[in-house]
């Protein structure tokens, strides 16, 4: 009875603080029900509701992801599953890393109806689905991303040892969710950590302002087992790559220059689509790391700085950074990766795609003229 007393006396004095005026101007939280607002972080209850054309705007540009991310990625993990030439160990990765983006913005629904609600419209149950999906989808993500980078570290390195067999492609995904759950589950039922609406409260993620050591540590936990050790896998593999790729190419100069000749590559072509996806995979990983390092500073600011830096507006620009990547993926596979260029210009020729395959290429370099 003394809880149920203590938890009604939060409500109230939440209710009262989020009604009373502000210049005239309404409290984030003046819509929410009472009972609703124990969910709320103290932090977000002592701002101006952001004016309504701001959750509009957000609203829209929200729209405009959602359909980016979801044609995208919808496209990668159709052409990805369905072309028997990219039904590779290495692709598996990509066909995960678009799972990931599409859920990513699978969950904007609820933010577009929150936004144009102006608030916490979907309740904890919307927040909580919200949340739980974004969880799995970041960190799969992450650690997708380490498995594409350890993979081409693998082929470049070793070319002709270093290919993940299925097996061991599926074995890695296999052990990316089992790394992945536990992060959403902890906090969706409250076993250490939880979730709660950030921002203009049409948002949640994890609470970083609760301020209990309990749950300090999981914010500390979570940043360094959902950034630091994936950010550190991701630099070390890719520059591992960077410093092979030189070092070959250094010897393969000298050797050439021993022998008289200007190049010993037999299979230019070849070498240029590996080139060009193992740029489109550094691409995406630096994609990752640009876009959700702003996102986990705010986490660690929120728990362990100075939490009156992140004011509502301030904490919804790294919101919209981690939902850009999820977009941005798809389009550097569609730009970079040939394989894939082809099989859209086959299944998708209004596309207007022009991407020549290997054999038309050889074709054309066997029947042009010899120069002298």
């Amino acid at each position: 009875m003394i809880l149920l007393n203590s938890t009604n006396l939060d409500i109230a004095r939440s209710f009262r603080r989020v009604m009373e005026p502000n210049g005239g101007r309404k409290m984030l939280g003046w819509n929410v029900p009472p009972e609703e607002l124990i969910h709320i972080p103290e932090h977000w209850l002592v701002y101006p509701a952001p004016e309504d054309s701001l959750h509009y705007l957000l609203a829209m540009v929200y729209v405009a992801f959602f359909v980016m991310a979801i044609l995208g990625n919808g496209l990668v993990i159709w052409i990805f599953s369905a072309a028997k030439s990219l039904r590779t160990p290495s692709n598996m990765f990509v066909v995960n890393l678009a799972f990931c983006d599409f859920m990513m913005m699978a969950k904007a629904p609820i933010f577009i109806y929150n936004s144009f609600y102006t608030g916490f419209a979907a309740g904890q149950l919307g927040c909580q689905i919200f949340a739980i999906i974004g969880t799995l989808s970041g960190i799969g993500a992450a650690m997708t991303n380490v498995c594409i980078a350890f993979d081409r570290y693998r082929t470049i390195s070793n070319p002709l040892e270093g290919k993940l067999s299925r097996t061991k492609a599926a074995a890695l995904l296999v052990g990316v969710w089992v790394y992945v759950v536990p992060w959403a589950v902890m906090p969706a039922l409250q076993i250490w950590g939880r979730f709660a609406p950030e921002g203009f409260l049409t948002a949640c993620t994890f609470d970083y302002f609760m301020d209990t050591f309990d749950n300090r540590l999981f914010v500390a936990t979570i940043f360094t087992f959902s950034y630091i050790v994936p950010m550190s896998l991701i630099i070390y593999f890719y520059s591992q790559i960077v410093g092979h790729v030189v070092n070959h190419e250094k010897a393969l100069k000298e050797q050439a220059k021993k022998m008289n000749v200007e190049s010993l590559r037999s299979n230019q072509g070849n070498q240029s689509a590996e080139v060009r996806i193992a740029k489109a995979a550094i691409t995406i990983c630096f994609l990752f790391v640009a876009s959700w390092t702003p996102y986990a500073v705010m986490a660690m600011i929120g728990s362990f700085g100075d939490a009156s830096l992140l004011t509502p507006g301030v904490t919804m620009i790294p919101a919209l950074t981690c939902k850009l990547v999820a977009c941005f993926d798809p389009y550097v596979y569609a730009i970079s990766h040939p394989r894939y260029r082809l099989e859209l210009q086959k299944r998708l020729p209004w596309l207007a795609i022009k991407e020549e395959s290997e054999t038309q290429s050889n074709a054309t370099e066997n029947a042009a003229p010899a120069t002298t």
